[in-house]
């Protein structure tokens, strides 16, 4: 188990699955290698020697103003997906969460900083062929504009089966809570807060925790990889909105950097946490260890 302690809370990272290496040049295309070779503080654990990227998909589960709350839901098991690296995965995402204290059952909020496929799975699960809430007492919450956004979008079949089994269903269980979230963010609990990072998707959301003097961030998709760090003008191919990713992207490290916030990246892998030092003109990360075990 890999947690941090903010404050006085304990983030605990859940891994569902390492991402294959294909997944870097498809998503960053242009983080190439010489560009990643450029920034020999992402080996070895952000990137490897010829200069392919690290990512991973997990969650973060901890306890803030009372409440258990897990943010983002990975890929999901049992997924008919069109990307084969997310497709009919069977991992034991649930076992982990567990481990780590956060039985289903438990869970009390559900942060979704956006609707996509590898940021939702774990909405739901198979029971008797059916997809179901996996989180049976929990309230799931995104923002307005992103759920608006889509509703109103021309969707492939691809992302219409991805609404179908992992976000219609909470829906319809009356478990799926809009929030309407300002410029300056909403406050949803004490020591919780949603920070608005619109452009990978209209409605992207980062979430803040404060406990006890002690701030962490969790980017979503803001930021994939620490190699946006060195050039944060690196976008993703699925950005809906390039230029409002990067601007989003850029206020964001620069509110960061040189401060005491943990950085924590939904799709960094290990060591996945740190804090935004400025480094020639851009910035780099500062790897902050997990607390020991």
């Amino acid at each position: 188990m890999t947690t941090w302690t903010v404050g006085n809370v304990a983030v605990h990272r859940i891994d569902e699955v390492l991402l294959p290496p294909a997944t870097g040049p498809w998503l960053l295309p242009d983080a190439t290698p010489d560009v990643v070779a450029g920034q020999d503080w992402l080996r070895p654990h952000f990137a490897d020697g010829e200069g392919v990227l690290h990512l991973d998909s997990h969650s973060f589960a901890f306890t803030a103003g009372g409440l258990r709350v897990l943010v983002d839901t990975g890929i999901g098991n049992g997924k008919q997906r069109a990307n084969p690296a997310w497709h009919d995965l069977d991992t034991d995402y649930l076992r982990r969460l567990t481990a780590a204290g956060f039985p289903p059952d438990s869970v009390d909020l559900v942060i979704l900083t956006h609707l996509h496929a590898d940021h939702v799975g774990w909405n739901t699960r198979e029971v008797n062929g059916a997809w179901v809430p996996t989180f049976p007492h929990a309230r799931y919450l995104t923002s307005r504009v992103e759920r608006e956004f889509w509703a109103g979008y021309a969707m492939d079949e691809a992302r219409a089966q991805m609404f179908r089994d992992s976000v219609l269903p909470v829906e319809e269980a009356g478990q799926l809570d809009l929030v309407d979230v300002p410029a300056e963010g909403v406050e949803v609990t004490p020591g919780l807060r949603l920070i608005p990072t619109p452009g990978h998707t209209p409605g992207h959301l980062a979430v803040e925790l404060t406990s006890h003097g002690r701030t962490a961030l969790i980017t979503g998709d803001c930021v994939h990889h620490p190699v946006q760090l060195a050039h944060p003008g690196i976008g993703a191919c699925v950005d809906i909105d390039p230029g409002q990713s990067e601007a989003s992207r850029r206020g964001l490290l620069d509110a960061l950097a040189g401060t005491d916030t943990l950085l924590l990246g939904t799709h960094f892998a290990p060591p996945t946490a740190g804090r935004v030092v400025a480094h020639e003109g851009a910035y780099r990360l500062a790897p902050a260890p997990a607390d020991s075990p």
